[in-house]
């Protein structure tokens, strides 16, 4: 049987760094006060001017294709997750497949918030178990910077920018994506962004409201997170007749640290297999899962058996099984 491996991985983070301490400067937040709730010391800013989302996921496929010896024109599919699309349209994946030289391929983009790669994962592992593809390249990348509200206290030491890429590519072996467990709930009234869109469009009456940043009601998302993002790898985990015990890493969505710790603790798993890089990067949405993987590659080894599991806007959520195979 055919299966999708990952054959390839890559990221890219800004240069600019905001830190706690320049963060305090601007609103009404100290190291501490962020330290203690959400785990995040600094993120990465894109500051470059009249760049977006595809300036980042074009730095990262690029590398992947260069540390893969990819050959741009063998690419038959390329698919982009974010919710910071360069613009409503056209697709940001299409933007990134021209400005890597892919020009044999088709892109899209899917907008699955947070869950966005490894839904845009999923979709891939389809594609080549179907036969229909040989190489897909899978990219994350969000400017989060650009929904956020920086005299929102509650908000905006979260999130930072970047961009991760994976290639992924047909195998014979046990190995690569598993299963993946998927779901969705609407809550849209906890977490979204409230104009802008068809429902609401840009007016002078909800820029003057604030309208056009991220919203969230952290106590519904912290709750329904944490529930969702356990019972999701749980399931996984059973269905393929594993226990947390017998997992080699687990790499939850770095949204929050007290959302990782939530997670990871209630299901049992050993704190040192658990991969976290959000105090130096905040949380990346979509991007966050494959930029952790990028950062922890040279630890995970061939062979090793991953939990990846994420919550996002939606709401949202999943867990996938992966085998390792780089």
């Amino acid at each position: 049987m055919v299966n999708a491996r990952i054959a390839g991985i890559a990221s890219y983070v800004p240069e600019d760094i905001l830190d706690n301490e320049m963060l305090s400067r601007m609103v009404d937040t100290s190291d501490e006060w962020i330290t203690t709730r959400v785990g995040i010391k600094e993120r990465h800013i894109l500051k470059k001017e009249g760049v977006g989302s595809s300036f980042m996921g074009i730095n990262a496929v690029n590398k992947l294709i260069e540390s893969t010896s990819t050959n741009p024109d063998d690419v038959d599919l390329l698919i982009c997750a974010t919710s910071n699309p360069d613009y409503r349209f056209p697709s940001t994946g299409s933007i990134i497949a021209g400005g890597c030289g892919v020009k044999n391929a088709y892109s899209y983009d899917i907008q699955a918030a947070c869950t966005g790669f490894l839904v845009a994962l999923q979709d891939a592992t389809a594609y080549i178990r179907s036969g229909m593809y040989k190489k897909v390249v899978v990219v994350a990348t969000e400017k989060m910077s650009s929904m956020v509200n920086y005299s929102d206290r509650t908000t905006c030491p979260l999130f930072g920018d970047a961009a991760a890429a994976v290639l992924v590519e047909p195998t014979n072996e046990n190995v690569g994506v598993i299963d993946g467990v998927f779901r969705v709930e609407s809550h849209v009234e906890h977490l979204l962004m409230k104009a802008g869109g068809s429902v609401k469009p840009a007016s002078h009456e909800s820029i003057d409201a604030g309208e056009h940043y991220v919203y969230q009601d952290g106590r519904n998302v912290y709750k329904h997170a944490v529930t969702n993002m356990l019972d999701s790898s749980i399931e996984v985990v059973t269905r393929n007749g594993l226990c947390m015990n017998s997992i080699d890493w687990f790499i939850p969505h770095q949204a929050n640290l007290r959302i990782i710790e939530a997670v990871a603790g209630r299901a049992g798993v050993d704190p040192s297999k658990v991969l976290v890089n959000i105090e130096h990067y905040g949380n990346t949405s979509a991007a966050s899962i494959p930029l952790c993987l990028d950062e922890y590659k040279d630890k995970i080894k061939k062979g090793d058996k991953l939990i990846l599991t994420a919550f996002g806007a939606g709401f949202t959520w999943g867990a996938m099984y992966v085998i390792w195979d780089i």
